[in-house]
């Protein structure tokens, strides 16, 4: 039995493996549904100025990575833009920091009438965030640490709520104390908020944390196979391991398998899409619980941050987007297979009430 657990798991695990590779060999300008499909939904009023007349020219400078997460993320955005008379010229970089700072100083040259930077380095960007406000330009960041945030509209995952949920749910299964795991990177505004969360949870709840390991590159789940291999292979008595980034987590789970610990470790990461409840769902899959947003309902609340802001009806300059928790056992009972299965079992994901207007409703399947 355990031998069929593990061929499920790993079956699952290549076909994200392929649709990884397909994601890095598109062109930035993609809006696969990978997370299924928008539509533009049904406005109760007309749009207000500047969208009701040529289309508003809005950048999109993107620093995305591979997985469906940031494909569904994307082909939210441009649905949502679609519906706000938006033009969206996107860009992505594809963990190149240089091109991103290139893709910026252009974005800013061409003079749009607004721009929106999807996650990034502070140092590479920081100066030309700057420079585009001072230029008069509309800001809007998505997952970016900012020094100074003047002027600009700052929009995130709520990462304190993903890290402490799924979090909770790690301390219901192993209890206080646990021999843990830690496998994620520095230097990410996301993940650099959800280390806080953890360091937390390990002095609270006196947890022992057996290694720490990790990385974000473009084939991040691959790349970490062979670190949290190593790890498990100096301790393989460790509990649970919290690998706070999808990509992250499927090379961890990839990693238990190998060393035949799906029955004694427990995973737990962060975002949902397609792909990662595949993983999730297969058979004998160590990974228990996930804490996610639909990525390409947050997609969508970006763009809509930015209308409203621009139409002069946004009263915040910091927009959080609610997470909820994923446990494997609430796929299992729900039946669910994909994310438009979970956004009908849990709605909320839609975030159909989060910086929403007449005429500006959230985009939905």
């Amino acid at each position: 039995m355990a031998i069929f657990r593990k061929a499920a798991v790993v079956t699952a695990l290549a076909a994200v493996s392929v649709l990884a590779l397909t994601a890095c060999s598109q062109s930035s300008g993609t809006t696969d549904t990978s997370s299924g499909s928008t539509a533009a939904p049904t406005a109760s009023a007309a749009l207000p100025a500047p969208f009701d007349g040529d289309p508003v020219k809005v950048a999109l400078v993107r620093q995305s990575g591979a997985g469906d997460y940031f494909e569904a993320w994307g082909a939210g955005a441009q649905a949502q833009a679609k519906q706000a008379n938006i033009d969206l010229s996107v860009t992505d970089a594809r963990n190149d920091n240089a091109k991103q700072a290139s893709d910026l100083e252009q974005a800013i040259a061409s003079k749009p009438d607004a721009i929106i930077v999807d996650h990034g380095q502070t140092d590479t960007l920081q100066p030309l965030i700057t420079e585009a406000v001072a230029a008069g330009i509309p800001v809007v960041v998505y997952d970016l640490a900012l020094t100074d945030s003047t002027g600009v509209i700052t929009t995130s995952q709520s990462d304190e709520s993903m890290a402490s949920g799924v979090l909770d749910q790690l301390i219901d299964d192993v209890g206080d104390g646990a021999k843990v795991g830690y496998v994620s990177a520095e230097g990410f505004a996301a993940l650099d908020r959800r280390a806080v969360v953890w360091n937390q949870y390990v002095a609270d709840h006196n947890l022992d944390v057996v290694f720490s390991t990790g990385k974000v590159s473009e084939s991040t789940a691959t790349d970490n196979i062979p670190l949290v291999d190593a790890a498990l292979k100096q301790n393989p008595d460790v509990q649970a391991i919290f690998a706070p980034y999808d990509e992250i987590t499927k090379g961890t789970v990839q990693a238990v398998i190998q060393n035949n610990l799906q029955d004694k470790v427990k995973v737990y990461g962060i975002d949902i899409s397609n792909a990662d409840i595949e993983v999730i769902t297969a058979d004998g899959s160590p990974w228990v619980a996930t804490s996610a947003t639909d990525p390409a309902a947050v997609g969508a609340a970006v763009v809509r941050s930015l209308a409203l802001s621009l139409a002069g009806q946004l009263d915040e300059t910091d927009v959080q987007f609610p997470a909820k928790t994923i446990t494997q056992q609430f796929l299992a009972d729900n039946t669910i297979t994909n994310v438009t299965e979970l956004r009908a079992a849990e709605p909320s994901l839609k975030l159909d009430d989060v910086v929403v207007a007449d005429w500006l409703p959230a985009v939905s399947e």
